[in-house]
């Protein structure tokens, strides 16, 4: 299937400790403020680089929290899990449900690191396609009214 997640959504447990710029990432999401829809989660909007979690490594930019020092973050506003990271304490343990792997191509076994670039190609071939007709048909049009002669009320 193109374009699909691949595999199931796997858990991390991470313990981040608190650095002179905090944990390094920042979040997105809650029940005021949903990420994505229909999904009320606290997701890693962006890390932070050289912070505590751009030095450990496992924490990626989609990831969903799903616990700050056990505590899950079910049905909370993003400012409550603002102020749950705030007080959690130098050493901060994390639950991560990591982000899907998206795949291009039919699934099949290849090597790790490597793709199907079939999919982008034609998506390109077709944006390209597209992009000639339109302008084939804007310059018909413009002949055409060229073409009319004289133009008025008649």
């Amino acid at each position: 299937m193109n374009g699909s997640a691949h595999g199931v959504a796997s858990f991390t447990d991470i313990t981040l400790k608190r650095g002179p710029a905090g944990l390094g990432f920042n979040i997105v999401g809650g029940v005021d403020q949903q990420y994505i829809m229909n999904d009320s989660g606290i997701y890693v909007a962006k890390i932070k680089e050289n912070g505590a979690a751009a030095l450990d490594g496992r924490l990626l930019e989609g990831d969903k929290v799903i616990a700050i020092n056990g505590q899950k973050l079910d049905n909370l506003s993003h400012g409550a899990a603002v102020e749950l990271f705030r007080s959690a304490g130098e050493d901060v343990h994390l639950r991560i449900q990591q982000r899907p792997i998206l795949q291009n191509g039919p699934t099949s076994s290849r090597a790790d690191g490597e793709s199907s670039s079939a999919f982008g190609t034609w998506t390109m071939y077709t944006v390209v396609a597209l992009a000639v007709v339109t302008a084939g048909f804007i310059a018909y049009k413009r002949l055409q009214l060229n073409h009319r002669g004289p133009r008025g009320p008649f």
